[in-house]
């Protein structure tokens, strides 16, 4: 059976099995390449270094040889330096011993400039030799930067992303390899992810959107019965219920990815929105809105950010006391972060019920339909929405009753 093409674009097949045994001594591993790479760099300064001294070494020698410290004039010895003295009559015992301290003398002057030029050679090489290093370092770990680029803008959401590394068959391009690998199928399920939620909104809206639409037209008969009319009331709610539901789990499943294309909103623009919606439901209640709210700009998208907002308010306004209760809603930039704090009056909430909040169809001391003042998605979404933009949400009990909800977005 012929194998199936290998589709345009795609990333390379590892070109290793991992059920076959390692044969490191017949591939070109990092290892073999990082030993025969630092071997030769010692070798290589070894024969420089060695050449170095032997250069210096025979020309002091060339230097000593020429410039003695006695020369002989009309056969008498006399002294060329200043350091090399010479008895005039003496015994040839003495000479010999007087000539010897002047070539012991002269010998270790020219150790002393050895050492001096072989110090200053060895500083020279040494610069040359981290230089080189360095760069060489740079060059076989290059590939890892490649693949952490790539990993980068992954974690952006851009999937489409590989990382194509060319070059030897050793580990960084099996991991490269396989990293593409794990890459197409994560966009393969990702894809396969947001095509379903696509199909799901169509499929479910359309029944919820057919019922509300026959339900409308049978209310609008003033015929209809009475009984028929409260029915048709109440189906009317529930339908409206779900369509909420469907439309909170699409709004979620959408949210936990990351937000790829940004623009500047402003916080307190989007709060502002948000009190608008809900200042004729919080009236009505008998809650008060208020709070200072300044500039706080952030990059991300609009819709979504407004309906952080939107749930944190509504929340505030449905979960609150009786009478005089109020909520308190404020934006405002702190290091370097735009954070929006919307905080409320309300029933006692115990520290440790608080991150049950942040679970799908989770109310306080209540689950799922436990309730009638939403679908227990909101506080889900915002944690979504916030992660999704690189943030984070945070609610902690307030003295005295009700909940602070502190939002914080990175600028």
């Amino acid at each position: 059976m012929a194998s199936a093409p290998t589709p345009p674009g795609a990333p390379p097949k590892p070109t290793w099995d991992p059920r076959e045994p390692v044969r490191p001594w017949l591939r070109p591993t990092i290892r073999i390449r990082l030993t025969l790479l630092y071997g030769g760099m010692f070798l290589i300064a070894g024969i420089l270094l060695l050449s170095i001294i032997y250069l210096f070494t025979a020309q002091v020698l060339n230097v000593t040889i020429a410039d003695l410290p006695f020369k002989l004039v009309r056969g008498e010895v006399q002294p060329t330096t200043s350091w090399c003295r010479l008895p005039g009559s003496v015994t040839g015992e003495e000479f010999n011993d007087a000539v010897t301290s002047c070539l012991q003398h002269q010998k270790d002057m020219a150790l002393d400039d050895l050492l001096r030029r072989s110090l200053f050679a060895l500083l020279g090489l040494s610069i040359i030799a981290f230089a080189f290093g360095y760069a060489m370092a740079g060059r076989v770990l290059s590939p890892l930067g490649r693949i952490t680029r790539t990993a980068r803008r992954v974690a952006g959401s851009d999937l489409s992303r590989r990382i194509e590394l060319d070059g030897p068959d050793d580990e960084l391009k099996e991991l490269a390899d396989t990293f593409d690998e794990m890459l197409e199928r994560l966009e393969r399920a990702f894809t396969a992810q947001q095509r379903f939620v696509a199909n799901a909104s169509h499929e479910l809206r359309t029944p919820l959107a057919i019922n509300r639409t026959l339900l409308e037209v049978h209310l609008s008969d003033p015929g209809a019965p009475v009984e028929l009319q409260q029915l048709g009331k109440t189906l009317l709610a529930t339908n409206e219920r779900s369509e909420q539901l469907v439309e909170g789990l699409l709004l979620l499943a959408r949210s936990d990815n990351q937000i790829v294309e940004r623009k500047p909103v402003d916080l307190a623009e989007v709060a502002s929105r948000a009190i608008d919606q809900v200042h004729a439901e919080a009236e009505a209640l008998g809650v008060e809105i208020r709070g200072e709210r300044e500039s706080a700009v952030v990059q991300g998208n609009g819709v979504l950010l407004e309906r952080i907002a939107l749930n944190l308010v509504q929340n505030a306004v449905r979960y609150n006391v009786p009478e005089g209760g109020w909520v308190e809603v404020s934006t405002e930039t702190a290091q370097g972060q735009a954070v929006l704090v919307v905080s409320n009056t309300g029933p006692m909430v115990p520290a440790y019920e608080i991150d049950n909040l942040f679970e799908p169809f989770r109310r306080l001391r209540q689950e799922r339909t436990g309730s009638d003042k939403g679908v227990g998605l909101g506080l889900s979404i915002a944690r979504s929405v916030a992660r999704a933009h690189g943030g984070r949400i945070i609610a902690e009990p307030r003295e005295g009753g009700g909940l602070v909800m502190r939002v914080t977005l990175p600028t």
